[in-house]
């Protein structure tokens, strides 16, 4: 099962303006932003994660939402944590 996971964005990359670090539930990883319009995020939105990309802006409710649920599954969030850990963009 492939899942997407929120994470809260902290800074877009200077350098990079396709990525931008996020955290989720306490880990901090850059990820891929290009899918996304331009200027769509920025510090403080939330998006939902897939394998290093953010696939949707979402709002802040609907991250917590979708973090209780995950974190209610088990196995699944915890391959979909796994997977972004593998994750990195350079």
């Amino acid at each position: 099962m492939c899942l997407g996971i929120p994470g809260e964005v902290v800074e877009i990359h200077v350098d990079r303006a396709d990525l931008a670090t996020v955290d989720v539930s306490g880990v901090k990883r850059a990820i891929n932003i290009g899918l996304l319009e331009d200027g769509e995020v920025g510090p403080g939105d939330w998006v939902l994660i897939h394998v290093g990309f953010a696939m949707s802006k979402i709002d802040e409710a609907e991250a917590k939402a979708a973090l209780d649920f995950l974190e209610s599954i088990g196995q699944a969030y915890e391959d979909e944590m796994a997977a972004l850990l593998e994750s990195q963009i350079e």
